[in-house]
């Protein structure tokens, strides 16, 4: 006998849902998970390179940009109902009340950047494709492993229209701030020779 679909369906979450479970005490506190269209998906843990590279990036856009835009580091970001991910870094508009009333809105997000060591395929597919289909203008994907850049752009359905990968040596400019000219090297952790 030949079944041609599954026997179960996964029960998908929505946002609300998933923020009263947290309310609730389901999760632990240092469980670090996210809503990604309707699914709880446990988030890998981060490794030194990873933790390194997220802290250059995100020290390196303050400096940058001052008092132009806010940015986040693993902060939730309210796609739609079924999906709320915390980027790994976001860029976003500022907010007067420091988004006390909601989180940011893809309206409000100007980039954002996920840093993948073991998450690259993850990043790249899976990740891009709701970014994409929320209207995610500029989506990086910091490869750590091999030193490089994945830069989405062109959003189109769910689907980003345009991949460029960047090696460490090339700079990069925000889509939302083209006169910032970012080392991507910079973003990187250096390399320690013994």
């Amino acid at each position: 006998m030949l079944i041609t679909e599954a026997p179960f369906t996964l029960r998908k979450w929505t946002v609300k849902e998933y923020r009263k479970l947290g309310e609730m005490g389901f999760f632990h506190p240092e469980e670090r998970v996210e809503l990604i269209s309707g699914n709880i998906i446990r988030m890998s843990a981060k490794g030194t390179a990873h933790t390194s590279a997220t802290r250059r990036t995100s020290t390196l856009l303050r400096d940058l940009l001052e008092n132009l835009a806010a940015v986040y580091t693993q902060d939730p970001i309210a796609l739609d109902d079924n999906s709320e991910p915390e980027p790994d870094i976001t860029l976003v508009r500022i907010d007067p009340f420091d988004y006390a009333t909601h989180h940011p809105t893809p309206s409000e997000v100007y980039l954002i950047i996920e840093v993948a060591d073991s998450s690259l395929a993850y990043d790249r597919e899976i990740k891009a494709k709701i970014y994409a289909r929320s209207g995610i203008a500029d989506y990086w994907v910091l490869n750590v492993n091999d030193r490089q850049l994945h830069v989405f752009r062109e959003p189109a359905d769910d689907r980003y229209q345009s991949e460029v990968i960047l090696g460490e040596t090339a700079n990069i400019s925000p889509l939302q701030f083209p006169d910032f000219n970012i080392a991507i090297q910079e973003m990187l952790p250096p390399i320690i020779s013994n």
